[in-house]
């Protein structure tokens, strides 16, 4: 059943020769947030120190903080502007308490081989693992920028270093900005020299991974200088802190997350080339494990790791809200989503990848 659900609803391709319905697209990824905190709120059997290292002196305000008597309450919560702002004009997918499913299509449930899903609109089996290798496919962000009126209007934020090779910057040339990663000389404005020189004094979070919050200042220098008609802002804290089992902060990253998205549709808003013009596309790479003792990995021998959810608001979105008993989304979808947005046909060039998700235009 679930196969022929899928199939009926990726049969209805949005339409190649569609007018284009926004000027620009931002596509928000969040890395390894989960689908049960989304719709749910704060898991009170995870703010203790066994299951989620939450330090018993913290665990009271965290309580105060998050939890409320129902899931409703507790979402908004966590995350008040997604939920007092997307349902109302877009959509929501993946709450599966309401049969609404959003999946992976890719069988490793890990980061590399979810993002490639995302951006190119197919799983690669040779994509198996986090291996920082040149993608040898084609996104739709480097795509895009080949078309007619994308030149130098695609870039790429991001807090994980391995985004360089997901978008493959050798070959693609598009402008992607990671977190703890100087760019090469002659090639930085002063505004991102100067969080290069704030991220050598403040300790990374891991090696390869610093802090949102320069993810959300360097994706204000991209709007600002290279005015991008797409625009991936690739946040990842939430991902790092759970994998570091503290439950704490992946809630307090979640939150961050949601003011950042705040932050940055006011901005744009504030902008006469994005007011009105512009649509938001908001999705996480892969699920997590939903018992207390695996909800901080994720992988294929993670039960429901590949279960995730997705987002979409603004112009050219028809406002249904919040999905109940939608036909199973895949997140392959994405990439021509967002082409589909602009007006531009995904599949038609990159044959074999899923369509976009018909369901959310009017």
């Amino acid at each position: 059943m679930k196969s022929l659900l899928t199939v009926l609803f990726l049969a209805a391709a949005w339409p190649a020769a569609a007018a284009p319905a926004v000027r620009n697209v931002i596509l928000v990824t969040i890395d390894g947030l989960r689908w049960q905190e989304v719709f749910g709120g704060a898991d009170a059997a995870l703010i203790d120190k066994d299951n989620g290292g939450v330090p018993e002196g913290a665990q009271a305000a965290l309580r105060r903080e998050f939890l409320a008597a129902t899931p409703e309450e507790r979402r908004v919560r966590l995350m008040p502007f997604f939920w007092s702002t997307v349902p109302a004009s877009g959509q929501v997918f993946g709450n599966r308490a309401r049969a609404s499913r959003v999946e992976v299509r890719n069988l490793e449930n890990i980061s590399y081989p979810g993002y490639n899903e995302l951006l190119t609109g197919r799983a690669d089996p040779l994509i198996s693992s986090n291996t920082p290798i040149p993608n040898p496919n084609v996104t739709v962000l480097e795509w895009l920028h080949g078309r007619p009126g994308y030149a130098g209007r695609v870039a790429a934020v991001a807090q994980w270093r391995v985004f360089t090779s997901i978008i493959n910057v050798g070959r693609s040339r598009l402008p992607v900005w990671v977190t703890d990663t100087p760019l090469p000389a002659g090639t930085a404005s002063p505004r991102l020299r100067e969080l290069e020189r704030w991220m050598k004094d403040i300790p990374p979070i891991t090696g390869g991974e610093h802090f949102d919050a320069f993810v959300q200042a360097a994706a204000y220098e991209h709007i600002g200088r290279l005015k991008p008609r797409v625009l991936l802002v690739a946040y990842g804290e939430p991902d790092t802190w759970a994998h570091a089992r503290r439950y704490d902060r992946y809630l307090q990253a979640a939150q961050r997350c949601d003011r950042f998205l705040r932050e940055l549709w006011e901005h744009l808003q504030s902008l006469p080339e994005y007011r009105g013009t512009t649509a938001v596309v908001i999705s996480p790479d892969h699920g997590r494990g939903t018992e207390c003792h695996d909800w901080t990995s994720h992988g294929k021998k993670i039960p429901r790791s590949e279960e995730t959810w997705l987002a979409a608001f603004g112009p050219g979105i028809a406002p249904r809200g919040e999905r109940e008993g939608t036909p199973v989304i895949v997140q392959a979808q994405v990439a021509a989503t967002v082409a589909a947005l602009l007006g531009e046909d995904w599949p038609a060039a990159s044959p074999g990848a899923e369509p976009a998700i018909a369901d959310l235009f009017p």
